[in-house]
């Protein structure tokens, strides 16, 4: 029996987020809305989204010894996370800063500020914690020698979730534990490189051949494409909101993936479900304070 339905080991940012008409080019300044300050980063982020459907969740993380850092333990604790796994201190508080044009969309720059001091060595001292989670989750705004390290110290029966945001190459070893890999088109490119094909099933089939025991490819409004080493293909269908805000809708979709597959449905049926989970959350501002409960979500 294990303590915790999901572990997510990440990243935990302070969100600056500015609205405006049109992103600036090279060398111009535009005006944008009021800033807002949301508790965000992909880590922290999919930990709340988990712990907001129901899941008994922990977060393994670092955040600085400031108003930022207090900021993201007040979001995890308020959501049900427990937050034994989160150091402080080190270096200050990673800072996203996010601008969101009308549609929704977002573009994003990130200082990882304590991300980057989450060591191999706070892993291996956190290895209860990975003993009593039943599925880890994992995103690459840390150390790649840190997520390695997460591999490393999984235990057998823990399954192993990650989404290569930011995307970079990855070691086999790595790619081996993946069940699923999580990408959508632009990290799945990245990954691939020039052999990265043009459609959903050739980049799933190239993933697969890379090592991971199961791909999602998520695809926006065209909803996912599963995959796995069996051969199975599925396309799973998105959901059709008013998209007003898109902060934050991977990560919602992969903790409710990494939960509903640690539950014991099938990879379609859990990325089903995730795409109503990310489907609420883009109707509302903000990362965090957009994921929905279990209840809302079955409402949708």
């Amino acid at each position: 029996m294990y303590d915790y339905d999901l572990l997510v080991v990440g990243s935990a940012n302070a969100d600056l987020v500015i609205g405006v008409e049109r992103r600036p080019g090279a060398g111009e300044t535009v005006l944008g809305s009021d800033l807002a300050i949301h508790p965000g980063g992909k880590g922290a982020n999919q930990a709340v989204a988990a712990a907001r459907l129901g899941a008994r969740t922990a977060l393994l993380a670092r955040v600085g010894d400031d108003a930022h850092g207090r900021l993201l333990l007040d979001s995890q604790r308020a959501a049900g996370v427990d937050t034994a796994g989160v150091l402080v201190g080190g270096a200050p508080t990673g800072v996203a800063l996010i601008t969101v044009d009308p549609s929704g969309d977002n573009s994003i720059v990130v200082s990882p500020g304590a991300n980057g001091r989450l060591t191999p060595d706070d892993v291996r001292a956190a290895s209860a914690l990975l003993a009593a989670s039943q599925v880890v989750s994992v995103q690459l705004e840390i150390p790649l020698e840190t997520v390695v390290e997460v591999v490393r110290g999984l235990r057998p029966g823990t399954r192993f979730v990650l989404n290569p945001s930011p995307p970079r190459e990855l070691p086999e070893d790595v790619l081996a534990a993946c069940d699923p890999l999580i990408v959508n088109e632009h990290e799945a490119r990245v990954v691939l490189g020039a052999d990265a094909g043009e459609t959903p099933e050739q980049w799933a089939e190239a993933l697969l051949a890379l090592g991971p025991r199961s791909v999602v490819v998520t695809l926006g409004e065209e909803g996912a494409l599963v995959a796995d080493a069996t051969g199975t293909v599925a396309r799973v269908p998105s959901v059709k909101v008013n998209a007003v805000d898109t902060t934050g809708a991977g990560d919602s979709f992969t903790a409710a993936l990494a939960w509903r597959l640690g539950a014991g449905e099938s990879l379609a049926d859990s990325a089903a479900y995730a795409a109503r989970v990310g489907a609420v959350a883009v109707t509302r501002e903000g990362a965090q304070a957009s994921f929905p409960t279990a209840e809302e979500v079955a409402a949708l």
